[in-house]
C-alpha cells in the first residue's frame, strides 16, 4: 500500500513541475568587438509558460540566469619575496575556468537553492570553479580575485525583476575584455529550493573589422605579422623623431 501511495505522489509531483516552465528570451544574441567596444549591456526577459491555473498552495517562484564564458586553461602563479624582490614560485593549471561568470538571480543563491542542488548545477563561482586537489584551493580563490578585478567575474548578483510570478527582466553586462566565443546563458525556475525548469540560450563574441584581420594575421602568419609590427614600430619613430626635429627647426 505504501507502494502505491509512493508512486502516486511521484506522479502528482512530476505533473506539478510539469505545469510551469520557463521562457526566456535575449534583445541579442551577439556581441562584436570592435576598435571602439567599451563593453555591451544585453536585456534578458521571459515569463513563466504554465500548462494549468496557479495552484495557490504552491511555493513561492524565483528566477536565476547564469552566464559562463567559453572554458579556458590559465596558469595561475604565486610570488614569493626573496629578500628585496618577488619571484614567481609554485604554479598551477586551472583547467576549464570559466573565461566569463555572472549570476543574476531574484535572491542570494544560498536562499533560493539547497548546497546539493547549486552542487548539482555547479552553480556559483565555488563550484563553477574548481580544483582536483584540495591543496591548490589557494590558487582557485587568486584565480577567482583577480577575475573579479578584471571584471570578467561579477562580485555581486546582479538582480532580476520578477512581477506576479510571470514576467520577468534583467540586463546582462559584458565588460570590454571579454574573449570570442559561445557564451551560455542558462535561465532557472526554482521553486522550494530547487531547479523545476531550464531555459538555455547563447550569445556569440566576436571580433569583427580590423581586430579580427591583425588576430587572424598574428595566428595565422606569425612572420607576416612580425614584420608589420616592426615597419610599424620603425614608422613611429621615424615620424617622431622628425616632429621633434622641425620643433627645434
Amino acid at each position: 500500500m505504501r507502494i502505491i501511495f509512493l508512486i502516486i505522489g511521484l506522479f502528482a509531483a512530476t505533473i506539478a513541475s510539469a505545469q510551469e516552465t520557463v521562457v526566456s528570451e535575449l534583445s541579442q544574441d551577439g556581441v562584436s568587438i570592435t576598435a571602439t567596444f567599451n563593453g555591451s549591456e544585453i536585456f534578458l526577459f521571459g515569463a513563466i509558460k504554465r500548462d494549468a491555473p496557479v495552484n495557490a498552495s504552491a511555493g513561492k517562484l524565483d528566477i536565476i540566469i547564469e552566464v559562463s564564458g567559453p572554458p579556458t586553461e590559465t596558469l595561475v602563479r604565486q610570488k614569493e619575496r626573496k629578500v628585496i624582490i618577488w619571484v614567481n614560485s609554485q604554479s598551477v593549471v586551472m583547467k576549464r575556468a570559466p573565461s566569463y561568470y555572472t549570476i543574476a538571480a531574484t535572491g542570494p543563491l544560498e536562499e533560493l537553492l539547497t548546497e546539493s542542488e547549486r552542487s548539482l548545477r555547479n552553480l556559483g563561482l565555488d563550484y563553477a570553479v574548481r580544483v582536483a586537489n584540495p591543496e591548490d584551493e589557494e590558487f582557485r580563490a587568486a584565480l577567482i580575485r583577480i577575475h573579479q578585478k578584471n571584471g570578467i567575474y561579477a562580485t555581486e548578483i546582479t538582480p532580476v525583476t520578477l512581477t506576479e510570478d510571470t514576467l520577468f527582466t534583467t540586463k546582462l553586462a559584458m565588460p570590454v575584455n571579454v574573449v570570442e566565443g559561445e557564451y551560455t546563458v542558462k535561465t532557472m525556475l526554482v521553486r522550494d529550493r530547487r531547479v523545476i525548469s531550464i531555459s538555455t540560450s547563447t550569445i556569440t563574441v566576436r571580433k569583427t573589422g580590423i581586430e579580427k584581420w591583425i588576430y587572424d594575421l598574428a595566428q595565422e602568419q606569425a612572420f607576416i605579422y612580425g614584420l608589420l609590427s616592426l615597419a610599424v614600430a620603425l614608422l613611429a619613430g621615424w615620424t617622431a623623431s622628425e616632429v621633434f626635429r622641425r620643433i627645434r627647426g
